[in-house]
């Protein structure tokens, strides 16, 4: 692959821009690299949704953080055997994110570091989105797809987490509240 540009996120993180991943958080994410190849930066001192000039409160910050490596023979069977881009996990929610490219490498070819700027849509984030959220709501919590739909339509917030960073994003926010007889995982 080589040089790899580290603005635009994807099915693998990176760039997410999303200020509920912080304190007390999981983030679920692929290993898609031998040795998993982790790394942190671009930490905001403040952010909303949709950052859009590029900048949102930059700051220096140290942090601490424990990395769980669970192995794919163990999820069989739970949404995570398929897990294939960001899942955050709050105390309160589930957020999941969509991208106008989930896996812009694959997607755009050899000249996707250049296009994934080019050809990123909002509307191709969002649906990246819809369908992620439906698909977890079908598998980790088993509701047909009309519930499911029904469910995003009426509970669901979806937010813009980005349109700055090259690959637009989208994300789901699922409250663990319309779920109440969940036992924790």
């Amino acid at each position: 692959q080589g040089l790899v540009d580290s603005v635009p996120p994807g099915y693998f993180g990176g760039n997410l821009d999303n200020w509920r991943a912080g304190k007390g958080t999981q983030l679920y994410l692929p290993v898609s690299a031998e040795g998993a190849l982790f790394s942190v930066g671009d930490p905001h001192a403040s952010q909303g949704d949709s950052e859009v000039c590029g900048t949102a409160i930059e700051c220096s910050l140290t942090g601490v953080f424990q990395l769980v490596l669970h192995k794919k023979a163990d999820l069989a069977g739970s949404f995570m055997a398929d897990l294939h881009y960001p899942f955050l996990e709050t105390p309160s929610e589930w957020v999941l994110h969509g991208f106008s490219f989930p896996d812009h490498f694959a997607e755009l070819g050899p000249q996707a570091q250049t296009q994934v700027y080019q050809k990123s849509s909002l509307d191709a984030a969002m649906l990246d989105a819809f369908r992620k959220a439906r698909h977890y709501l079908m598998q980790a919590h088993a509701l047909s797809e009309d519930e499911a739909v029904s469910l995003l339509s009426v509970g669901v917030d979806f937010g813009i987490t980005q349109v700055v960073d090259g690959n637009l994003g989208v994300h789901a926010i699922i409250k663990k509240a319309l779920f109440p007889d969940l036992d924790e995982r």
